[in-house]
């Protein structure tokens, strides 16, 4: 992006201000270049006041409807519950504005379906929160295996763990594991390999104590290249386990966890280091402002997103079947159903 474009500012709207609502509002208000942050909405309007007076934003609504409406706003930042996305992508397409939707893109295909033409007819730009893409260990793990340097690659293994959470806490409790956390790892498994999916089989289970809701699972996938994948995701009891392996005929790449420092203590009772950061936040800041930055690129420069729609509807695709496989107990073959 040269220096004449990033003079630039474009005014964001921000939908929604639950957790990751307000982390991308901090983030739109100082940390972001070329982007302010214009105004927000969430139905609970006093949350959409304190996120406003914390972060700066001049405007707030109740009603995200209304803050389409505002003309002073070029893009929004859609970080409302998941079966709201498609709904206001539709219309903030309507309203001439560029989209960058948190993940999933929706539960719903044809929903989904409806956005996408409604993006494609306005001309306007649509972004998926898949934050990890924008990590640098992950992205360096990208162009290694794109370039060669593991060889032919043989098997990818994503484990994908968060610290324990209140039971059916945050949007899992609306869309259930495989679309809210695994459809990241899906997401990562399609860019890390750069194939797709051509089938899965997902086994899944509530492990722990008093768990009414899946809170564990493993999903074996098989890609065109012929590369086979496996997706661990579960709650742990130490942090944010965040680990990713690609094995080839050359050799093989992996990333370890975060964190908060490298240093080993060795004494009388053994080899003592720090653990994993604790979640989402700590050890993603970089990767979400990265992200964002990208989306305003995107639209001053007025070139694809990184991240499209239908790498959106893609995921949703894999988190449908995993969902299916785990439900019918067996293999589920995606086929042409990727387009």
């Amino acid at each position: 992006m040269s220096r004449s474009t990033r003079t630039r500012s474009i005014a964001v709207g921000l939908i929604g201000v639950g957790a990751i609502g307000r982390l991308h509002a901090k983030h739109l208000a100082s940390r972001v270049p070329g982007a302010s942050l214009a105004a927000v909405a969430d139905i609970d309007r006093a949350a959409a006041e304190a996120c406003a007076a914390e972060c700066g934003s001049p405007d707030v609504y109740d009603q995200y409807h209304d803050l389409l409406q505002d003309p002073a706003v070029q893009a929004v930042v859609v970080c409302s519950p998941p079966d709201t996305h498609a709904q206001i992508i539709e219309e903030a397409a309507g309203s001439g504005k560029h989209v960058f939707c948190e993940k999933p893109l929706d539960c719903d295909l044809d929903k989904i379906d409806r956005a996408l033409k409604a993006v494609s007819r306005a001309g306007v730009k649509l972004q998926v929160g898949f934050n990890r893409r924008f990590d640098a260990n992950f992205r360096y793990v990208h162009e290694a295996v794109g370039s060669g340097k593991v060889g032919q690659p043989y098997t990818l293994r994503i484990t994908s763990r968060d610290p324990q959470l209140p039971q059916a806490s945050g949007s899992r409790a609306t869309v259930g594991l495989f679309l809210d956390t695994m459809i990241h790892d899906f997401d990562m498994a399609r860019y890390l390999t750069g194939s797709e999916v051509v089938s899965v089989y997902a086994l899944a289970d509530a492990m722990i104590e008093g768990s009414e809701e899946i809170d564990t699972a493993v999903a074996t996938l098989r890609f065109a290249s012929g590369v086979l994948g496996t997706i661990e995701n579960g709650q742990t009891a130490y942090g944010y386990d965040q680990r990713v392996e690609v094995f080839g005929s050359k050799g093989a790449i992996a990333v370890e966890n975060e964190k908060s420092h490298q240093v080993t203590l060795t004494d009388a009772t053994g080899a003592h280091a720090a653990l994993p950061l604790h979640f989402f936040v700590e050890r993603y800041s970089a990767s979400y402002i990265a992200e964002l930055s990208a989306f305003v690129d995107c639209i001053l420069g007025d070139t694809e997103p990184l991240v499209t729609g239908a790498d959106g509807r893609i995921a949703i695709l894999i988190a449908l079947a995993a969902q299916r496989s785990y439900e019918e107990g067996k293999p589920v073959v995606l086929g042409g159903s990727l387009s």
